[in-house]
Parts: C-alpha cells; sequence; structure tokens
C-alpha cells in the first residue's frame, strides 16, 4: 500500500466512528421530530455506506438486478471476507431491505435507538428458548415485508474462500417462507480483510442470483437448502474469477 492510499485509509479508520454517531443522530432525529418514515430514513444509512466506501477509494458495481422484482420480499445470503461487504451493500444495493443483528447492539447508546427505529431486527444468538423466540420474530417482520441481509457463514472468512454455510438463515426463509437470494461479493476481500484495519481502495462486486423459492422446503430439509445456496453463492464467486481472469 502506498503513502497516500495509507494516509486515506488511516482517515476513513479515524472517521468511521464519528460518522456512525452522525448518521444515528439524524436517523432518530428525522424519525422522530421531522419526516417520521422509516422507508425515508434509510437515506442516512445509506450514506453512511456510501461514505465509508467513497473514502476509501472504493469503488462499487452491481451486477444482476433484474434477477430480482423492486416490490418483493427477499432473503438475500452472501458470502462474507470483510465489512466492506456491509459497507458497500449498505451504500449501494438499490432494494429496500433491514439489517438483522445481534441484540447486543441495541444496548448501544444512540447507535442502538436509531437501529431500532429504522426498523432493523435483533436476534439473539444464545441458544434456548429467547434464541428461538427470536428466530421466530424475525422470521415473522420478514413474511411482513422487511427483506434481509444474511451471511450464512456466520463470521468473515480468514482467508476470503467461502466456507460451509451454517442453517440459521436458510431456517429463517423457511420459517418466513420468502425466497432466498443468492449473492457474490467479490473484490471486498482485497480492501479489508479479516485482521487488518486499514482499508484501501479497490472496486467491489456484488452479483445478484436468481432467487431460491423456499415454499417446498420443509424445515427438516433445512441442510439441502443451505447446500443448494452454498452452490449458488459458490458459482456466482466463479463467474467473477472468469471475468477478472479473461
Amino acid at each position: 500500500m502506498n503513502p497516500l492510499q495509507t494516509l486515506r485509509g488511516v482517515c476513513t479508520l479515524a472517521i468511521a466512528p464519528l460518522l456512525t454517531f452522525v448518521v444515528s443522530v439524524l436517523s432518530l432525529t428525522d424519525l422522530l421530530w421531522i419526516r417520521r418514515s422509516e422507508i425515508k430514513a434509510q437515506i442516512f444509512p445509506r450514506w453512511w455506506g456510501r461514505l465509508l466506501c467513497l473514502f476509501a477509494g472504493v469503488r462499487v458495481e452491481v451486477e444482476g438486478f433484474a434477477n430480482i422484482d423492486p416490490e418483493k420480499t427477499y432473503i438475500f445470503a452472501g458470502n462474507h471476507t470483510s465489512q466492506y461487504d456491509i459497507f458497500s451493500f449498505q451504500g449501494y444495493f438499490p432494494h429496500d431491505f433491514r439489517w438483522i443483528a445481534k441484540k447486543e447492539l441495541f444496548r448501544v447508546p444512540v447507535f442502538g435507538q436509531a437501529m431500532h427505529k429504522v426498523g432493523y431486527i435483533p436476534i439473539d444468538r444464545s441458544h434456548g428458548r429467547q434464541a428461538l423466540k427470536s428466530l421466530d420474530e424475525a422470521a415473522r417482520r420478514i413474511a411482513a415485508g422487511s427483506s434481509v441481509l444474511i451471511f450464512p457463514e456466520g463470521t468473515r472468512s480468514a482467508d476470503g474462500s467461502l466456507q460451509e454455510f451454517k442453517t440459521g438463515a436458510v431456517v429463517l426463509a423457511i420459517k418466513a417462507g420468502v425466497p432466498i437470494v443468492p449473492l457474490g461479493f467479490t473484490g471486498s476481500y482485497g480492501v479489508l480483510p479479516k485482521g487488518r484495519f486499514i482499508p484501501k481502495s479497490g472496486t467491489i462486486t456484488i452479483r445478484i442470483g436468481k432467487p431460491i423459492p423456499t415454499d417446498h422446503y420443509k424445515l427438516a430439509d433445512k441442510q439441502q437448502l443451505a447446500l443448494d445456496l452454498h452452490e449458488a453463492v459458490s458459482q456466482l464467486l466463479n463467474t467473477g474469477e472468469s471475468a477478472a481472469s479473461s
């Protein structure tokens, strides 16, 4: 990384907490006292994602939007190699959606309140009745019209390769009864891999696959659906690698 890129990355890292706080305050202000619209308030987290990409010199491309209906509800599921998967998707993905986040984040002052008000969905990652209850509530919110993004690997890949998918995402899709859309994120690992703190410039491509209907799957089929989803995401990533090498 050259000195200019390093400086740019350090500045991005330094400004990120302040930007997050400002966006949270603006979202709360808009929701509580100005427009009072959850949908319109999405412009603030959208600009949060765009600015974090802009500051780091990251360009984002989205391919395959014709595969989805802007008016339908989906669970989007993609590979996860970088925090910039989150920033790029938040800033540039052309579909109304909400995040599913661990419940602990909703306790963070200002930030947690903003997450709650803009319609993000808390989930309990522990085991037991409370976790099942939060999963059922999340499924109800999705079925009612809230599209969401999930990373089925559960955490960022340490080496950039696609890891095994956990079944939580597909269980949520089956319970909600909505199609699950495979996504392939390429380029984000090079921008900010796991274990590094300073991003560098680059291009991130988000490839949208064809929706996988879930209405013929039962909970007993969750492993098969996870395998089908994994294969669909893998194909999207292979398409990206083929395009880069040609």
